[in-house]
């Protein structure tokens, strides 16, 4: 039975009610119902048994995955890139939001905004061959600036050492500005008397940013740290994948880009299970970070996702 709250409440908002079956129906059917496939993580999957009549086979993929020699790579790489895009990364968007913020000259800042948010727009694929193209050691900009200081040209892209930083740098001058937003949305709240109050009590401009703009962004900066850090072993294939070569796999080889390569790169199908197997161990990790660094944030501060 419905009870009366409820009943009120849909005949107030039906037309929302309505709206929300639409995201609803499709966090049904492209997220709840295929987590059935999982199932074959612990199965030996065939095409002919398909994903409920494959053979059983309990723990073996994830064993196969703990005692294989790539582990020892891959995991490694998967967390150095995090870990680096994390730390170089995050805190660029909230300074550069707290240096947008105090400019008068509104034309300028608009175009700054404007400049910096247009990487967002770029594909990877653009990317990866601006990449490819300012590092070429015959006729990119790199090549150029070494010919005049009469230096030896390396080929970039080959050394293993130089792909982390090439992949961390390009991400962050792609997304800093479109990043910024959220925190110039939470510095647009701020009480401009608070502003005026703190200049006649004699404080700087310097000193304001701290007491006053930076602890009003802090909320939502701890938010989206915890979702960083719950992404921690999630590095997006696409870009890895093309940046990768057989000069650099050292360091390129990551979880998503091994799973490719298990799971369809060498086109056979009996790897599926396996990839299955440690795309879940990924997932089961990232949750894992999610949990701990929230219950450590709630206990810090009065933030948290939940």
């Amino acid at each position: 039975m419905i009870s009366p709250k409820w009943k009120k409440r849909l005949r107030d908002s039906w037309e929302f009610y309505i709206f929300l079956i639409i995201p609803l129906l499709y966090l049904l059917l492209f997220v709840y119902i295929p987590m059935a496939g999982v199932q074959i993580a612990f199965k030996r999957f065939t095409p002919i048994g398909g994903i409920w009549g494959s053979e059983w086979v309990g723990l073996s993929n994830f064993i196969k995955f703990f005692q294989s020699y790539q582990l020892q790579r891959i995991i490694p790489n998967t967390l150095r890139l995090s870990i680096y895009s994390l730390v170089a990364g995050f805190p660029i968007p909230i300074i550069f939001a707290l240096l947008l913020n105090v400019m008068n000259n509104g034309k300028t800042k608009k175009t700054i905004q404007t400049v910096t948010y247009i990487p967002h727009f770029i594909s990877t694929v653009v990317l990866v061959g601006m990449v490819y193209r300012i590092c070429s050691p015959v006729n990119g900009l790199y090549a150029q600036i070494v010919r005049l200081l009469n230096l030896k040209s390396v080929d970039l892209l080959a050394q293993p050492n130089v792909f982390p930083h090439l992949y961390v740098w390009s991400g962050i001058w792609q997304s800093f500005g479109w990043s910024s937003i959220i925190y110039l949305a939470a510095l647009a709240g701020v009480n401009n008397e608070l502003h005026e109050a703190a200049e006649i009590d004699g404080a700087n401009r310097f000193q304001r940013i701290i007491h006053i703009d930076f602890p009003a962004i802090l909320p939502t900066a701890t938010i989206l740290l915890i979702l960083g850090c719950g992404s921690i072993m999630s590095i997006g294939f696409e870009k890895v994948f093309l940046m990768q070569n057989g000069l650099n796999l050292r360091t390129s080889e990551v979880i998503s880009t091994y799973v490719y390569k298990i799971g369809l790169g060498s086109g056979g199908l009996s790897d599926f299970s396996y990839a299955t197997a440690i795309g879940l161990f990924n997932s089961l990790i990232n949750l894992i970070m999610v949990g701990g660094v929230n219950a450590l944030t709630r206990k810090m501060s009065d933030t948290s996702l939940w």
